[in-house]
């Protein structure tokens, strides 16, 4: 038996309760049907036989035993017995029972060691022995009764007769252990088509199982497909039963399905081609602008003090405004799938103290790590990262930030931790979704809403990942990335901002 066929036969499948219903429906039909075949045919060839038995005996009662003399002798009753015995058809063993005197039994056999009184029970006895009233008259007979025992583990039919007027009592016992061997062989016979019924019924079953569940089959694979984003899985249709019609449905929910996704992806790359442009053509006129800004900047202590105040304001705006659309476009790239890593072998010390350093931040942030540790990643992503980390902890946070790096196995991990309050427990599912801000009273904070949410997209490109949770003493950003992440199918370089 193949593996396909025991893993369609697996406990919880359709096709396993098919076949156990398909052979209990089976067997219980087969066995009602053996059960009432098995006994049909055994009152019949046990009445027959016993009918055949009964009818012999109760004539050669009448014949035989009825013409002896009323006080026989041992002798007569047993030539009786014998003569009856040898006449009949089929052959049975015979005794008679008759009064010699009042008081005195006489017993004649055909075989003494076939058949004796001691085999005939005595509740058959009793009853032969007993007058039976016959109609409304005071005229009383005897009948003739007839009892199926077992013997030394053989099955009998013994009948008892009395003759009426007087005469002896006669015992009759005659085999049915050929009987009982024609119903063993009929019952070993309907047994074995009951089996053959068990297994047709399974056979049956199992092809019953395999036309409807293979377009189930289908169904299922297609579905699966679909839902890896195949959109344009489509099912053969063939027939008009249900399952047709569920195959044409499944078709149309995929079609429409697929005419959907379409219209939200061109709509979608739409609005990423809109903020890409938007964001460039924002560039050129915003350079000018932050030139301007810059100048302003420079001649603030000249400016009257009422001008001053919006000087700075301008400044401050139009270097958020820079930062918002150099974020912008970074993530335009990370949406397109155009960002691409350049990897180098570095020193990781080395790199987060470059960055702490050419932020100025070197008074408010403490490092732990060892010189030595190389990992093999992009140098502009990874400032990416540790800058908005940094920078969230300590505008956040509270100082000291404290910047811990270790190794696990093959990854390197980078740990992030502030001495602030920590994150809100409703905030911290939602710290890394694009313009997430954790008050809803400070909409103008000085960052875009874009760094965490930049962080962790230069994290998935290197194959890692950042986690938040709080400790007892501040807020944790853990990084984690491969120390050899695979090589990038195309090298690239694309700005990015803090």
């Amino acid at each position: 038996m193949n593996r396909r066929f025991l893993h369609g036969l697996r406990l919880t499948s359709l096709r396993l309760r098919l076949v156990v219903v398909f052979a209990l429906v089976a067997l219980t039909a087969a066995v009602s049907a053996s059960g009432i075949a098995y006994w049909l045919n055994r009152e019949a060839v046990l009445t027959r036989t016993q009918d055949s038995a009964l009818k012999d005996f109760r004539q050669e009662m009448q014949n035989r035993a009825a013409s002896l003399p009323l006080q026989p002798t041992q002798n007569e009753l047993q030539t009786a017995a014998v003569r009856m015995a040898g006449s009949s058809n089929p052959g049975y063993s015979v005794l008679l029972v008759g009064e010699r005197a009042k008081g005195k039994p006489v017993i004649g056999y055909s075989d003494l060691d076939a058949f004796t009184l001691a085999d005939v029970p005595r509740q058959l006895r009793d009853a032969v022995a007993k007058q039976q009233k016959v109609g409304t008259d005071d005229h009383s007979t005897y009948h003739l009764f007839w009892q199926r025992v077992t013997l030394r583990g053989t099955p009998y039919l013994v009948s008892g007769a009395k003759i009426v007027g007087g005469g002896p009592t006669g015992y009759m016992l005659t085999s049915l252990d050929q009987e009982r061997q024609d119903l063993s062989s009929l019952a070993w016979s309907l047994a074995i088509a009951t089996g053959l019924a068990l297994i047709g019924s399974a056979l049956l079953a199992q092809a019953a199982a395999t036309t409807v569940l293979k377009p189930v089959q289908r169904l299922g694979d297609a579905a699966r497909r679909l839902g890896e984003g195949k959109l344009d899985t489509r099912l053969r249709v063939s027939g008009t039963d249900e399952l047709a019609e569920l195959s044409r449905t499944f078709n149309k929910t995929a079609e429409a399905l697929e005419q959907k996704v379409s219209n939200m992806s061109e709509r979608e790359e739409a609005s990423r081609r809109f903020v890409a442009d938007m964001s460039h053509e924002l560039r050129t006129p915003l350079t000018a602008i932050t030139a301007v800004s810059e100048v302003l900047e420079e001649e603030a202590d000249s400016l009257d003090p009422m001008i001053a105040p919006a000087v700075q304001l301008v400044v401050s705006e139009t270097r958020r405004l820079n930062t918002l659309v150099e974020n912008l476009m970074e993530v335009t790239r990370f949406d397109a799938g155009t960002a691409r890593l350049v990897l180098d072998t570095v020193d990781i010390a080395d790199q987060i103290t470059a960055c702490i350093d050419a932020r100025a931040w070197l008074d408010a942030v403490e490092l732990d790590a060892d010189r030595g540790i190389m990992v093999r990643l992009d140098p502009r992503r990874l400032d990416v990262i540790l800058a908005n980390l940094i920078g969230n902890a300590l505008k956040h946070g509270g100082s000291p930030v404290r910047v811990t790096v270790r190794i696990e196995g093959e990854e390197l991990v980078v740990a992030v931790q502030d001495h602030g309050p920590g994150i809100p427990a409703e905030v911290l599912p939602h710290v890394f979704d694009r313009f997430y801000k954790a008050s809803a009273s400070r909409p103008r904070s000085e960052g875009s809403g874009l760094g965490l949410s930049i962080a962790m997209e230069n994290a998935h490109i290197h194959g890692g990942d950042i986690t938040a949770f709080n400790t007892e003493d501040g807020a944790v950003f853990e990084l984690r990335l491969p120390r050899d992440p695979a090589d990038p199918d195309q090298d690239g370089q694309e700005g990015g901002s803090a």
